[in-house]
């Protein structure tokens, strides 16, 4: 069979968060280089080609991607105040404003991904996507499916939504991989951030801070004490709300499992996409 693999390019890592619409072109291009070059090591040879019986057992790898918005979309976001309701006509326009750039970073990932032979098919979740209260309830699944059976590997983002509540909001990378999750059943989920993996405390500001290795039923409660929020500015929430989101997710899908890795590390992306066993560094949540 082959394996299903959820990848989230965090904003932190393809932006620079500091600097409004500011993508990091090059780290871009090495990431997506990284899924694609996990793709082809692990693609099954067609029935047409000769083939090893080493090569008819190897499974191969199916990607969604997916990206966050960084210095795009949540600058202009938290302006707005967009996730926490879309009411008068100004917030109407910051909401169409939210939209559009976050349209302009998907454009920069779509188009890096092609030019390294990524077949992505870009999926803008807000077309389909309906809220309640900012928790996302409906999202057409259906193109994703035929994406991935056409062999493509279908690509989203952070972007808005409409809102039966409160007109619209801001739905994140991780709410559309919950959903995505519960109808697809992704084997696992990498989310690629500037740090690697989940610390006790932001690395970033104490360069002494402990890596948590795995997070579990076991130790959650005395992980989720430590964590802190983001250190740069996340209108969907920082570190805490992602992995918490992360940790419930894995609790409903038994057998699920979240990696959390640096996109700043070369080659990691591409080692746990390739070789999960054999993987060094980052957090793995069970």
């Amino acid at each position: 069979m082959d394996e299903l693999v959820f990848v989230k390019l965090g904003g932190s890592v393809i932006t620079d968060k500091t600097q409004p619409e500011t993508a990091r072109p090059e780290v871009i291009a090495r990431l997506a280089g990284e899924i694609a070059a996990a793709l082809a090591a692990r693609a099954v040879p067609s029935k047409t080609s000769g083939q090893t019986p080493s090569d008819t057992q190897r499974h191969g790898l199916r990607v969604v991607l997916g990206h966050g918005s960084g210095s795009f979309g949540h600058v202009v976001a938290r302006r707005y105040g967009t996730r926490q309701g879309v009411y008068s006509a100004a917030d109407w326009r910051g909401f169409a404003e939210v939209a559009a750039v976050a349209a302009r970073l998907n454009r920069i990932i779509a188009d890096t991904c092609l030019a390294v032979g990524m077949p992505v098919w870009s999926l803008p979740p807000s077309a389909s996507a309906s809220c309640r209260g900012g928790e996302l309830v409906s999202l057409a699944a259906a193109p994703v499916e035929e994406a991935l059976k056409r062999g493509l590997v279908p690509l989203v983002h952070g972007d808005v939504a409409l809102d039966e509540l409160q007109g619209g909001t801001i739905i994140s990378t991780e709410q559309i991989f919950a959903y995505l999750a519960r109808r697809l059943h992704p084997a696992r989920l990498v989310l690629v951030g500037v740090v690697d993996g989940v610390y006790e405390r932001d690395p970033l500001c104490d360069p002494a801070a402990r890596r948590i290795p795995e997070i579990s039923a076991e130790n959650w409660t005395s992980v989720r004490a430590a964590l802190g929020g983001s250190h740069a500015t996340d209108v969907t929430g920082g570190m805490l709300a992602k992995v918490e989101g992360m940790v419930n997710l894995v609790r409903q899908l038994p057998g699920l499992t979240v990696h959390l890795v640096s996109g700043e590390r070369p080659g990691a992306l591409q080692g746990v996409l390739s070789d999960p066993a054999t993987a060094v560094g980052g957090t793995v949540i069970r």
